[in-house]
């Protein structure tokens, strides 16, 4: 049932007054304090930060940890440039109205998340609707990260294979890797790059986003994080964390709106206990993006996390809780 205490024209309109730090720590207060409507001001600027203000996604989603963790994370500073002033009739900035239908179509379908392949394309073509000035400014906050200039020199990263992930020893990296994809059906690379057009991205957003696609499941190995719907929502904080990954970004807008829309009060709580510890563990965590993960297959998860300084995500929730409650 879709909460029609706040109407879809009143959301848009909030997203397109975007979002601060300032605002995002007091509606996580009021959260926590049983304001009904701080789901909505919450989501609205998530949302915001994906396809109108990216400049400001560190600063509210810190604002969020403030809030409803009680601190920030202790990662290494983000420079996100100025925002480009408001967005409201921006035609350069403003998101199109094709972009608010398909993310409408998502956030109000019931079986949207139930296919996890489903939802993470479906995600990534709402964010193929958003204008070329949009992702140029992507494109700009992303070199801000640490570790994000020097990754993306190395230019667009051939694909891993197969063959040499067959001949790793079981328990290494590159045995673990090769079991997903053989033993549990998973694909090397989460989507087709190709099909994606990710080459005609702005650097380094045609590096990144083709080195997240095939990372996705490494980096749920070496950080922690279970192959769980649950995990799978928190994961794409830690990747937002990492270096502002924009389909992650697009991904937990979607997400906290369908909640704030479409669930209990008490769900928008569950969901930033999961996105934000992990969020957090993404900006304590140091950069992985400059990892040549294919010259370790054959070292041990244990061994790599000592070597890269990774500690593994401490899950507030038994890691397949949805899927529990779903069977239930």
């Amino acid at each position: 049932m879709v909460d029609k205490t706040v109407s879809m024209e009143e959301f848009e309109a909030r997203v397109r007054v975007g979002g601060n730090g300032p605002g995002a720590e007091a509606d996580a207060r009021a959260l926590r304090s049983g304001d009904h409507d701080a789901t909505h001001r919450i989501a609205a600027q998530c949302v915001s930060v994906a396809i109108a203000e990216p400049e400001r996604l560190v600063e509210v989603y810190d604002g969020l940890a403030r809030g409803w963790l009680g601190q920030a994370p202790d990662g290494p500073p983000v420079g996100g440039g100025e925002v480009p002033g408001p967005t409201v009739g921006d035609p350069g900035t403003a998101a199109p109205g094709e972009l608010w239908d398909a993310l409408w179509e998502l956030v109000l379908d019931p079986d949207a998340g139930r296919d996890p392949a489903d939802i993470t394309a479906r995600t990534a073509a709402l964010t193929g609707l958003l204008p070329a000035a949009f992702h140029r400014r992507v494109a700009s906050v992303a070199l801000a990260y640490p570790g994000v200039a020097s990754a993306a020199a190395s230019g667009v990263p051939p694909r891993f294979s197969l063959e040499a992930l067959a001949a790793c020893p079981a328990g290494s990296l590159g045995g673990q890797l090769h079991s997903l994809v053989v033993d549990d059906g998973f694909d090397l690379e989460v989507l087709d790059r190709d099909a994606l057009d990710l080459a005609d991205l702005p650097a380094p957003l045609d590096y990144l986003n083709v080195r997240i696609l095939q990372c996705h499941d490494v980096w749920h190995l070496v950080a922690g994080y279970e192959t769980t719907g649950l995990h799978e929502v928190a994961i794409s904080g830690f990747q937002m964390a990492q270096f502002g990954h924009q389909y992650s970004s697009m991904f937990l807008g979607v997400v906290l709106t369908k909640v704030a829309f479409s669930e209990p009060f008490e769900a928008m709580g569950f969901l930033l206990d999961t996105v934000l510890s992990a969020y957090t563990h993404g900006r304590r965590t140091p950069p992985l993006l400059g990892v040549a993960w294919e010259e370790v297959w054959d070292r041990p998860v244990t061994e790599i996390r000592t070597t890269y300084g990774i500690t593994p995500y401490d899950s507030p929730y038994p890691a397949g809780l949805l899927e529990q409650i779903r069977s239930a």
